[in-house]
């Protein structure tokens, strides 16, 4: 039980041991006012009720806060579990917008190298690419060049090592 629910029954069982203890006097009538009249009652008697009255009320008012959160949370859950599903809904036509895309994208680019003739190929972009081709020839050449030489320069000093004496020990 949570801390606060045994500290409410400490409390209503030590109301219950002092009525009980006290139960004599608890019914003895006593003169009361109601502030028009005055009446003749026991007011330990009245007291309980009061106390009683109250207990109820707010068990009744607990019970309808817990079961009110109750049907807010299955509520929120099945507007969940519906805006889960619209997602997926949304996301499986987005997929299939994405596979349509693609395929004509893909049968354009087939049409292209099947012999068919790039209907939208812009000419900048034909030359960039031909711009680009050179520089990759380039940087190719340069790099097989700068090997060569690397090469020659091992293969020249591997030689002088072994024309060289060996040292003496």
């Amino acid at each position: 039980m949570k801390l606060r629910t045994v500290f409410l029954l400490l409390i209503l069982g030590a109301i219950a041991a002092f009525s009980a203890l006290n139960w004599n006097h608890f019914i003895a009538p006593t003169t009361l006012s109601l502030g028009l009249t005055e009446i003749q009652a026991p007011l330990g008697v009245i007291m309980l009720g009061v106390v009683a009255f109250l207990t109820a009320f707010f068990l009744v008012f607990v019970v309808y806060v817990q079961a009110s959160a109750l049907f807010d949370s299955r509520r929120h859950a099945q507007e969940l579990q519906l805006n889960r599903e619209l997602a997926d809904k949304a996301e499986a036509s987005r997929f299939t917008e994405l596979r349509s895309f693609l395929e004509a994208e893909l049968q354009k680019l087939a049409g292209v190298r099947s012999g068919g003739s790039p209907v939208t190929a812009d000419p900048a972009i034909l030359a960039r690419l031909d711009r680009l081709e050179k520089e990759l020839l380039t940087a190719v050449e340069q790099s097989g060049n700068s090997l060569a030489a690397c090469l020659g320069e091992i293969e020249d000093r591997l030689e002088r090592n072994a024309a060289a004496p060996p040292p003496r020990q």
